[in-house]
């Protein structure tokens, strides 16, 4: 183990490169899945290195549920500075522990909630609700197809028959891609490891651009899209937010962020149709750092869990 034992805490930091360039260069729905895919590895990782110095660094301590053999210089020696770090361990996943369960209970909650704000009305993919707040997000279910789109009248009234369309096939794609589950694991991932913010801040960011390229493409005018997408932040800009709409879990048509930046896209000509940027650019090159330090957090982690598991095996009696 030695000091790589470590080496899963700091690692995401390789990702961040990746995180800017990869809404810049590659097209949302890459961008979306490769950084959602890297933050949930590296979080992965380092919960696990938390948990490996907890069990090395407390083996000795007073008390402690563990094998007595489980405090031998030999497993002690795994992990320099062990009785310190081991003690800072503990406070450390127990907090990951604790925000990742309230991540999880309030991502819950918030689709409990809407659930039951539409029981009563009919069981169609688009639910209208009689509201003077302005608001519209995306309602996933456990089986794909079943989600729905909740929108107030509100801000049906303020958008035309051609930006009410971009605005339900903004909130489809968001259903179709399942990007609920990415906001969701972007979310734990940034519990477990607090390198791991810009990731999380990058995939809400593309998410919204996946689904505004498709709202693109489905009304055949990216002009539309982007005046839609403006329009409905401006709307919401000073409107109460109203239950569900714009909590943590649910993709919204105007969900806080960089909405300029989504705009601006939608001005421009659609993302490179590529999966993956060249090799030899700073987005390819971002990539390959970002897929080197997972890889290699994932390599130390398995390598700290085997030593230490042989270890103890050694040090524990039949």
């Amino acid at each position: 183990m030695g000091v790589f034992v470590f080496l899963p805490l700091v690692l995401p930091l390789t990702a961040w490169p990746v995180a800017r360039l990869a809404e810049q260069h590659l097209h949302p729905r890459s961008a979306t899945r490769l950084l959602a895919g890297v933050a949930a590895v590296l979080a992965v990782c380092s919960t696990l290195c938390l948990a490996l110095i907890m069990v090395v660094g407390t083996a000795q301590l007073p008390g402690n549920p563990l094998p007595d053999g489980w405090s031998d210089p030999e497993v002690r020696a795994a992990v320099p500075y062990d009785e310190i770090v081991g003690r800072a361990a503990i406070p450390a996943l127990a907090a990951v522990a604790v925000a990742g369960v309230r991540t999880l209970w309030r991502h819950l909650r918030v689709r409990r909630r809407a659930a039951r704000a539409l029981a009563g009305l009919p069981g169609s993919r688009v639910a209208v609700l009689p509201d003077g707040v302005p608001y519209a997000y995306a309602l996933p279910a456990r089986r794909p197809g079943r989600g729905r789109i909740v929108v107030s009248t509100a801000m049906l009234d303020r958008l035309d028959s051609r930006e009410r369309r971009a605005l339900f096939a903004h909130e489809r794609a968001h259903l179709t891609g399942r990007h609920h589950r990415y906001l969701l694991a972007v979310q734990l991932a940034a519990r477990a490891n607090p390198f791991l913010l810009p990731l999380r801040t990058a995939t809400e960011f593309c998410t919204e651009r996946w689904a505004d390229e498709e709202a693109a493409q489905a009304v055949g005018d990216r002009r539309v899209t982007a005046r839609a997408v403006g329009k409905a932040a401006l709307i919401t800009r000073h409107a109460p937010m109203a239950g569900p709409a714009g909590l943590a879990g649910l993709a919204s048509f105007a969900a806080p962020g960089p909405v300029p930046r989504r705009v601006a896209a939608l001005l421009r000509s659609g993302p490179p149709v590529r999966g993956w940027p060249p090799a030899l650019t700073p987005a390819g090159i971002a990539t390959l750092v970002a897929a080197a330090g997972t890889l290699a957090s994932a390599l130390s982690s398995v390598n700290a869990a085997v030593a230490l598991f042989l270890v103890l095996q050694a040090a524990t009696p039949l």
